[in-house]
């Protein structure tokens, strides 16, 4: 008797779909978790680490010719190139490899980094809505013969990972070019994934 119940086809159906669903819903909330704790170890407070940096961003610097500053399209921004502009409007400028050296080239780039996240921060109100820094793109104003633009692009790689942690880890190329628009050093746009 207690054999043919156990083993009636319709039971046996029963006690399957139930073992599997509650596996399912233990699987799922295991995940979760994990997705969540992924979550909370990537949460950096980037508006505290720009404070501990004692970086106090100035404004957005204004476009010097017809463009904008950063174009939203969803979750994405796309921020126009900007350069090592001062807070007094003065700039950073020569060539690297005969005018400047890698170290000043680097601090050019850091402090093209402040200038965008300055206009990221006006353009988001809060720079902790940023998701992840996905691309960059840091032009060096160079002498033919010179091959160290990623060691001078560091500077702004460097400043967007102290910022962000885990979020500011992004795709770049760091070229070199004859010229830049005023003689700058360099001059870096970088594209923004941000939350909805």
């Amino acid at each position: 008797m207690i054999f043919n119940i156990f083993f009636k086809p319709n039971t046996a159906r029963i006690i399957t779909s139930s073992i599997l669903l509650s596996l399912f819903l233990i699987t799922g909330c295991r995940n979760a978790s994990t997705h969540q704790d992924r979550m909370t170890e990537n949460m950096v407070d980037a508006e505290a680490n720009l404070k501990e940096l004692g970086i106090v961003l100035p404004e957005p610097p204004e476009p010097v010719a017809n463009y904008v500053n950063a174009v939203r399209t969803g979750n994405l921004i796309f921020l126009a190139g900007k350069g090592p502009r001062r807070a007094d409007g003065s700039e950073i400028s020569g060539k690297l490899g005969s005018e400047i050296s890698i170290e000043e080239g680097y601090e050019a780039a850091r402090l093209t980094a402040i200038n965008q996240l300055a206009v990221l921060k006006a353009e988001l109100g809060d720079l902790d809505k940023v998701k992840r820094i996905v691309k960059v793109l840091g032009m060096v104003n160079c002498d033919p013969s010179f091959v160290e633009q990623p060691a001078v692009i560091n500077g702004f790689s460097d400043l967007m990972v102290a910022v962000f942690g885990d979020r500011g880890r992004h795709a770049r190329a760091a070229v070199g070019m004859t010229s830049l628009p005023r003689g700058q050093s360099v001059e870096i746009e970088m594209i923004v994934e941000v939350v909805k």
